[in-house]
């Protein structure tokens, strides 16, 4: 089996800021209380007709000039997303098309919130297993076209972004273990019941708006952090780390409350956590795409630094990843 490190990372937010006043004028919130309840203060929104591969692509861009690697070197794309650019064809197919990246397999992932850390390891086992040498793991979502304005409760949490990584062969281990789950008799909690077969787009569908995401917010607090602290002690476990070991632990940035529960049953002091959700909000999969690439840009990340990714999303699905930085 061969080694595997991320030689490269990217990332994209839209230029628009949508902040908490903003919002005020919307529906019948406040800024004091989207901090004090969600850590947020404003998110990027994408300009109209941008779609998710629009994002990858930009973030890739810098993903693939860092990691030095040509796109026609590229033997693999997955895009993380539950907004696609289409149904089908997927949206690593229309990313392949702007990157001329000709000789890469594509596929999109979908795994919600925890999709890069799905699509990483996806990447590395496939790497590992000799099948591809190079590889481009994006992170990208457009969730305003996908998030009910009119709902105060969800409509303040979420923004959107891309990140990007390159992974490839290394002479050093760089991906060192995984765990990953999931609990098909929560789809209710956090799902969007229409646009699908089960429930194709129809003037029922958006009349009852349907086709917006829906959450039950109070339930996904308390599986979220039990989720987040039992994934990263069983991917520590499975590398031989204790928590201890973490350098840098990138969590889903879903909601500030859940990230604080989550360090505090994992004993991580706040300088080995990575925060950016008060700038950008919920992601989904592009937020710790993006923690990661800023991380790293912050020199918060150096080489053989031990990092954590840690999520979690609808289905509910659930992942974690350590890697140590080579």
């Amino acid at each position: 089996m061969k080694f595997v490190k991320i030689a490269g990372l990217g990332k994209y937010l839209p230029s628009k800021r949508l902040l908490n006043s903003d919002l005020e004028k919307m529906v019948d919130t406040s800024d004091e209380w989207i901090i004090a309840r969600t850590g947020i203060e404003e998110r990027r929104i994408a300009e109209k007709g941008v779609g998710a591969s629009g994002l990858a692509y930009k973030a890739s861009q810098i993903a693939l000039e860092r990691a030095g690697i040509d796109p026609q070197d590229l033997d693999l794309i997955i895009v993380a997303t539950i907004t696609p650019d289409t149904q089908f064809p997927s949206t690593a197919c229309y990313l392949q098309d702007y990157l001329k990246a000709k000789k890469a397999v594509c596929f999109d992932m979908s795994a919600a919130c925890a999709g890069f850390v799905y699509a990483l390891v996806n990447a590395w086992q496939l790497i590992r297993g000799g099948l591809y040498k190079n590889a481009l793991v994006v992170g990208s979502e457009v969730l305003s076209t996908i998030t009910d304005w009119e709902d105060r409760s969800t409509c303040v949490l979420f923004g959107d972004g891309a990140g990007a990584a390159v992974l490839t062969e290394s002479t050093e281990p760089g991906f060192l273990s995984a765990y990953l789950g999931s609990d098909g008799s929560q789809t209710d909690i956090l799902n969007m019941p229409g646009g699908g077969s089960r429930n194709p787009i129809s003037s029922e569908v958006i009349d009852n708006r349907m086709n917006y995401m829906k959450m039950k917010g109070n339930e996904i607090f308390k599986i979220a952090v039990r989720i987040m602290v039992q994934a990263a002690n069983k991917a520590l476990v499975k590398a031989n780390l204790d928590k201890s070991s973490i350098d840098m632990l990138i969590p889903h940035q879903a909601n500030q409350r859940i990230i604080s529960a989550v360090a505090k049953r994992l004993s991580i002091p706040k300088d080995k956590i990575y925060l950016n959700i008060a700038r950008y909000g919920n992601m989904s999969s592009a937020s710790s795409a993006v923690a990661l690439c800023e991380a790293w840009e912050d020199k918060k990340i150096h080489k053989d630094s031990i990092v954590v990714l840690d999520a979690f999303g609808g289905g509910l699905v659930w992942g974690s990843c350590v890697i140590k930085w080579v």
